[in-house]
C-alpha cells in the first residue's frame, strides 16, 4: 500500500461514491480464474501464518436473546501468478445454540466504492453492534440485527478494512471488477469450508458498487451458487440521451418535498416519488425523445410540470433543454439560500463554495474538508484511506484480532486505481442466472433521498436486463444511499432482511 498517511474519519461514512462506476460499452464480465494448482508459496508469503481470533458474546435481536460467537479470520487469496497473494479478511457472527447449523441461513455482506470496507452494513445495518448517534463515541448494540434468524459474514475486500496484498505483491491486481470479485468469491469458499457450511442456505448482500461485485459473483454459478441476492443502492450504469435524466427526476422530486421547495399539498414523499415516476415514464421521456422536434408550447409546459416536482424555476429548466442533471439540480435547488444538497443524501445541505465537484465533495459523504476555496480541487488520490477508529479498535480489541494495521473504512487510492472495464455487465450475468434458476431470489432495497444511485435507475436496470419479476423483491426506503439510516429504516431494513433469508429454497 501507498505510504501516504491515513486521514482519520471523522464519523463512519458510507459507500463510497457509485457515481464513480464507469458506464459505457464493455465485454460480458467473466470471474478471474483461480489456478486449480496453484505454484509453491515464495519464501516471505510461506512464512505468513493465518490469523484467526475468536470471541463469545450474547446480545438482543428481534426481541430475542441470542448468544453468539464472532470470528475475525485471514483468508489468504491467490495472486497473478496462482502464489498466496492478499489476506481478505471476513468477520462472522454466528448463532451459537442452533442444533443443525448446516441448515441455518449465512448472509455473505460487503460494500462498494470501489474502495470502501463492509463497515457501513456491519456497524449500521446488519452487526450486532452499530456506531452510536451522533454526538456520542463507540458502538452500542443492535438490536435491529438479523442475527436471530441468520448468520452474517462481513467481507472487506483487498485494500480496505485490514484486508491487504502479501509482502512484494501489488495490490493493484485486485482493483479490477473480475478480480476483485474473484478474491471475495475464494474467501467466502474458504468460510463455508472451514466451517463446515457447504450445505448452508447461502445469500450475497452487497450495497453500491458491491451491488456489481455480487452480480458477478452469482453469475459464476459453476464455482458456487447462492439462494439469493440482496442489492441495497443498486449501482448499474443508465446510458443514453434521455434515460440518465428520466430515472433521477423521481428523486429529485423527493428532495424536493423534503425541503419544501415545492407546493407539498398533503403528499406524503411516497406519492410525491410515485407522481414523478409517472411523469417521468410517460410524459417526460417522450419530450425528451422528441428532441428539437417538441413544439415550444409542449416544451414550456413540460419546463412548468417539471419545475412543480423538481423545485427549479422554470427558465433554468428549459436553459438546461429539459435535460437536469445531478449537479444542476444540487447547486441550484436551494441556491437562493447559499446552500447545496448532498449526493448520497439529498436531505443533507452545505454552503455553496465556488468550484464545487459536486460528487467528491459532497457534504453528505464528509471526507472532503470545508473551506478549501482557492485550494485545488480534491481527488481521490490526494484523499487516501480513511481510518476508522473505533471500528478497529473493536475488532482488535473486542473481538481480540491481532493486527497494528489501521482498518481503512474508505480507502480512495484503491478508487482511483480501479479499473471498470470487466463489469459493466454485471447485472445481465445476474439476471441470466436468475432466469436459469427459477428458485434463485432477488432483494433490491432503494433510498428516495439517494441521487448517487437513484431509485429509478435501479429499477430500470433489473427491468431491462431480464430479471424475473416474479423472483424480485423490491423495498424503498425514506432514506439516502445508506436505506438503513435512522432507526424505522434500520427496524425495517432488518425485518427485509431477515424474511428474505429465512423463507425455505430448494434452489441449490
Amino acid at each position: 500500500m501507498s505510504s501516504k498517511p491515513a486521514r482519520r474519519a471523522r464519523g463512519v461514512v458510507g459507500s463510497i461514491l457509485a457515481l464513480m462506476v464507469a458506464a459505457g460499452a464493455g465485454v460480458a464480465p467473466t470471474m478471474a480464474q483461480v489456478p486449480a494448482d496453484p505454484a509453491p508459496a515464495s519464501a516471505s508469503s510461506a512464512m505468513i501464518e493465518p490469523r484467526r481470533s475468536v470471541t463469545h458474546h450474547s446480545g438482543r435481536f428481534n426481541d430475542e436473546t441470542v448468544a453468539y460467537t464472532a470470528t475475525v479470520a485471514d483468508n489468504i487469496v491467490p495472486g497473478p501468478d496462482g502464489r498466496p497473494g492478499a489476506s481478505v479478511i471476513t468477520i462472522a457472527y454466528t448463532r451459537d445454540d442452533v442444533a443443525d447449523p448446516a441448515t441455518r441461513p449465512v448472509i455473505f455482506a460487503f460494500n462498494g466504492g470501489p474502495g470502501a470496507s463492509s463497515s457501513p452494513l456491519h456497524i449500521s445495518a446488519l452487526g450486532p453492534m452499530r456506531k452510536a448517534p451522533d454526538g456520542q463515541a463507540g458502538l452500542i448494540d443492535n438490536p435491529f440485527s438479523p442475527l436471530d434468524a441468520a448468520d452474517v459474514v462481513f467481507i472487506d475486500p483487498v485494500g480496505t478494512g485490514f484486508s491487504r496484498a502479501l509482502p512484494g505483491v501489488d495490490d493493484k491486481y485486485w482493483y479490477t471488477g473480475a478480480t476483485d470479485a474473484a478474491a471475495v468469491q475464494t474467501a467466502i469458499l474458504n468460510w463455508l469450508k472451514l466451517n463446515g457450511r457447504e450445505t448452508s442456505p447461502r445469500y450475497l448482500a452487497g450495497e453500491s458498487y458491491g451491488t456489481t461485485r455480487a452480480a458477478l459473483i452469482a453469475a459464476d454459478t459453476e464455482t458456487l451458487t447462492f439462494d439469493g441476492v440482496m442489492l441495497i443502492a443498486l449501482a448499474a450504469p443508465v446510458t443514453g440521451r434521455e434515460m440518465p435524466f428520466v430515472t433521477s427526476l423521481p428523486t429529485m422530486a423527493a428532495g424536493a418535498w423534503h425541503h419544501r421547495r415545492i407546493e407539498r399539498n398533503g403528499r406524503t414523499v411516497d406519492q410525491v416519488f410515485e407522481e414523478a415516476l409517472q411523469f417521468a415514464r410517460t410524459d417526460y421521456v417522450e419530450a425528451l425523445i422528441q428532441g428539437s422536434s417538441l413544439p415550444v408550447a409542449d416544451r414550456r409546459q413540460v419546463a412548468e410540470r417539471m419545475s412543480a416536482l423538481i423545485g427549479l424555476p422554470t427558465d433554468l429548466i428549459l436553459a438546461e433543454n429539459l435535460r437536469i442533471s445531478s449537479n444542476t439540480w444540487m447547486f441550484n435547488l436551494l441556491k437562493d439560500q447559499g446552500q447545496r444538497t448532498g449526493l448520497l443524501d439529498v436531505r443533507v445541505t452545505s454552503p455553496m463554495e465556488a468550484g464545487a465537484l459536486g460528487a467528491l465533495d459532497d457534504p453528505s459523504l464528509g471526507v472532503v474538508p470545508k473551506g478549501r476555496a482557492g485550494g485545488p480541487p480534491p481527488t481521490p488520490a490526494s484523499i487516501g484511506p480513511i481510518v476508522n477508529q473505533t471500528l478497529g479498535d473493536y475488532v482488535v480489541h473486542t473481538l481480540g484480532f491481532a493486527t497494528d494495521e489501521p482498518y481503512y473504512t474508505l480507502n480512495f487510492l484503491v478508487n482511483a486505481a480501479w479499473s471498470h472495464g470487466d463489469s459493466p455487465q454485471a447485472m445481465e450475468g445476474l439476471a441470466q442466472a436468475l432466469q436459469a434458476r427459477p428458485d434463485m431470489r432477488l432483494f433490491w432495497a432503494a433510498g428516495y433521498y439517494d441521487l448517487t444511485t437513484p431509485a429509478y435507475a435501479g429499477r430500470y436496470v433489473l427491468d431491462q436486463v431480464g430479471v424475473p419479476a416474479d423472483q424480485l423483491t423490491a423495498a424503498y426506503f425514506a432514506g439516502p444511499h445508506g436505506v438503513y439510516d435512522g432507526d424505522d429504516n434500520l427496524a425495517r431494513f432488518g425485518d427485509a432482511v431477515r424474511a428474505f433469508a429465512v423463507v425455505p429454497t430448494t434452489s441449490r
